[in-house]
């Protein structure tokens, strides 16, 4: 279901900004260089909240769980940038071995690619959501004709494959710009990003790796893994599978209990 769109204050300032230089320059055009230089600046500050996965300034942003699921001790797991048919039936192996869930974002083009790996994670009680079609690299300079496609292409593509449609989009590295919040809003998507990432993609050292999530480990976090484009271990091994164990065993000791997103929003 689609919901209404509605501008932060900064994109209303953002708004403010253009409307003022426009009207400085209407009534004195001596002030242009003053007007674009503030334009300017704002466009810069625009380009650094995009860069910041975990900004609230373009959008609403899950960066933590909502305070009910905090208060009933549960954490969520997100891994990226699957399905991998090597390695997501291993995480889904150590998954099932401790009893937790996961939220998978995974990329339409691999789901298409390996249908069957994406529906035996839905089968085994976990969540599918939203991580593009493609995966660009340039995915947040996109307009939103541009967003549009990427997004509802892995929206119609995950729900063909697992029979669920995806209520939650992660943009490939968490980049963004502000078309992509009215874009959501008019899919019925909810932006979500993390309270802590392991960055297993550059890492391969799975002691660093645990240390950084267990850093924030806590009622509401979300924890980010990827089980597409894990770095290897010195063993030749991807990081996520000698991260996983420790991981859900400390927040086990702790009295967290695993969720996913969907099931937090309840």
């Amino acid at each position: 279901m689609s919901r209404r769109w509605r501008p932060t204050w900064f994109i209303r300032a953002t708004f403010a900004v253009h409307a003022l230089a426009l009207l400085a320059v209407l009534l004195k055009p001596g002030l242009w260089p003053l007007a674009l230089g503030a334009v300017i600046v704002n466009h810069l500050l625009i380009m650094v909240v995009g860069l910041w996965p975990r900004s609230h300034w373009l959008g609403p942003n899950w960066t933590r769980l909502p305070d009910a699921a905090a208060a009933r001790n549960e954490i969520a797991l997100t891994i990226d940038d699957g399905p991998d048919p090597q390695v997501t039936p291993q995480v889904l192996d150590v998954l099932d071995r401790y009893q937790a869930k996961a939220t998978f974002f995974c990329i339409g083009e691999l789901a298409a690619q390996h249908q069957e790996l994406c529906r035996e994670i839905v089968r085994r009680g976990h969540a599918v959501e939203n991580h593009s079609q493609q995966h660009h690299h340039n995915f947040s300079l996109l307009g939103m004709a541009g967003f549009t496609c990427e997004i509802q292409a892995a929206q119609d593509t995950l729900t063909r494959i697992t029979g669920q449609t995806p209520m939650f989009f992660r943009a490939p590295a968490g980049l963004r710009n502000p078309f992509l919040e009215p874009v959501l809003a008019r899919l019925g998507l909810r932006l979500a990003s993390w309270t802590a990432r392991g960055f297993d993609t550059r890492t391969g050292d799975a002691a660093k790796v645990t240390a950084r999530l267990l850093a924030k480990l806590g009622p509401g976090a979300i924890l980010l893994l990827h089980d597409g484009h894990a770095a290897l271990t010195k063993t030749k091994q991807p990081v996520i599978l000698e991260v996983l164990p420790g991981l859900l065993e400390a927040a086990a000791n702790a009295g967290l209990h695993f969720v996913t997103l969907r099931e937090a929003d309840l």
